[in-house]
């Protein structure tokens, strides 16, 4: 039986996930539920799942010290749960700020333009005087360019619909209002107060659109600020409880030896294995805001926008010298032969195989193709390929194998090999790229390990 754990993923990108290969995703993204009865749904899943996860554990740790049990309870309860609904709320706070700022920009933009026909209409009014009167004018040149000759009255009437020149005049007004265009908010709102103004009017009127809009964008923009303040102070709040669960891990990783029961120590690993890939999470994550940073920097309070997922690196010719060799191999496993660094698509499956065994001490070569055909092509590099589990091997899925896309197939790492046939796994790209995952899986003979 397949025991399947889920970690909350710390990049909350909302983003539809395709085919696990070198820039394509592995399954399909679950849309997000934004009515509150799929919320209470939701909430109440997880709050059975986490109530089912505390009493299995329980049940691993039974003879345990009661001290080290409760460490590996509240470990657990910090990684899936209060990590969880903390990035829940950064996603969130994020969102806000970034609306806000949206906001903010919307008003100050309405600001400049209002200011910038302000300017125009000072100008206009050194050429001709306050009280020019642009309509007026209009009409008395249209009478001499178009009207010489005919009846004035018949014209007007033909022409607007008017019965008299004051009507005329005024609907020439209106229909000159109509046709101002966005950049001109403020002159159109400033002539839809009356018919009749002339510049010196239509001035005083401008000025007073422009301290609404002052008022409006001052108060759009003291709201992005607040806005961007509140994200920074939940993003400071998840690292703090990041940091706590690296502390929690180092402490309990020390006292894992002292467990006698099997299913203890497998209880123990379990917790933090899940610890140390919400912990692979954050590191990802602030490579992803620098990337965003890198892209688009000056946002109000430091807030980025969408984080931007670095590009795929191409697939180009290997080069003619590998890179140099990583660190001895762990036994026996790894290559440096068409190790030419991390080649593959940034946060998917075959990305974090790579990064993983590197981390790992073990070489895999840059262009093994699809995470289901590395056990095809990893032979060609001299690297083994069996069905034996061992720890930081890749585990290449076949196309549709334990959920694999149909086509592409999936590849994960080994993290943990235990003596009841189940072992342990890490993969990238559960759901959407960079997102982080782990299972315990039971070996009957079928799946193919690269080592």
């Amino acid at each position: 039986m397949t025991n399947v754990r889920v970690i909350k993923p710390a990049l909350a990108a909302l983003v539809a996930a395709a085919a696990c290969v070198g820039g394509l995703a592995f399954s399909s993204a679950q849309p997000a539920q934004a009515d509150t009865y799929s919320d209470l749904i939701n909430a109440q899943n997880q709050h059975a799942a986490s109530v089912q996860r505390e009493a299995e554990l329980k049940q691993q740790l039974a003879g345990a010290s009661q001290d080290l049990a409760n460490k590996v309870l509240e470990l657990d309860d910090l990684t899936n749960n209060k990590i969880v609904a903390a990035q829940a709320k950064v996603t969130q706070a994020n969102e806000d700020a970034a609306t806000a700022q949206d906001e903010a920009d919307a008003a100050s933009g309405r600001l400049s333009a209002a200011q910038k026909d302000k300017e125009t209409l000072e100008e206009q009014i050194k050429q001709t005087g306050k009280d020019y009167d642009d309509a007026h004018a209009a009409v008395a040149q249209l009478a001499r360019d178009e009207m010489h000759g005919s009846n004035a009255s018949d014209v007007m009437s033909v022409v607007t619909g008017a019965t008299s020149t004051q009507d005329f005049v005024n609907s020439m007004q209106s229909r000159d209002a109509l046709s101002r265009n966005e950049a001109n908010a403020a002159s159109s709102a400033a002539t839809s107060l009356s018919t009749s103004k002339n510049r010196g009017e239509r001035l005083a009127a401008i000025e007073k659109q422009i301290a609404v809009l002052k008022t409006q964008s001052d108060e759009k923009a003291a709201s992005a600020q607040t806005a961007a303040e509140t994200a920074q102070s939940e993003r400071d709040a998840l690292d703090k409880l990041r940091q706590e669960g690296e502390t929690r891990r180092n402490e309990l990783s020390s006292m894992v030896d002292s467990l006698d029961s099997q299913s203890a120590k497998q209880a123990a690993q379990t917790v933090l294995i899940a610890s140390q890939v919400d912990s692979y999470n954050r590191q990802f994550q602030k490579e992803q805001q620098d990337a965003a940073n890198r892209v688009d920097t000056g946002n109000q309070g430091g807030t980025p926008s969408t984080p931007v997922t670095p590009a795929p690196a191409p697939a180009p010719a290997p080069a003619p010298a590998p890179a140099p060799a990583p660190a001895p191999s762990v036994g026996g496993q790894g290559t440096s032969n068409g190790d030419y660094g991390n080649a593959y698509a940034a946060g998917q499956c075959t990305y974090w195989a790579y990064e993983r065994r590197r981390q790992m001490g073990i070489g895999t070569p840059s262009y093994l193709g699809n995470g289901g055909f590395w056990w095809r092509s990893a032979p060609a590099y001299g690297l083994r390929v069996d069905h034996n589990p061992q720890v930081g091997a890749a585990l290449s899925f076949l196309p549709g194998q334990d959920g694999a896309d149909g086509t592409y197939g999936h590849v994960a790492v080994v993290e943990a090999v235990y003596g009841d046939g189940t072992f342990q796994i890490s993969e990238m790209n559960w759901g959407g790229p960079w997102n982080m995952h782990y299972r315990t899986l039971t070996n009957l003979g079928q799946y193919w390990f690269v080592h």
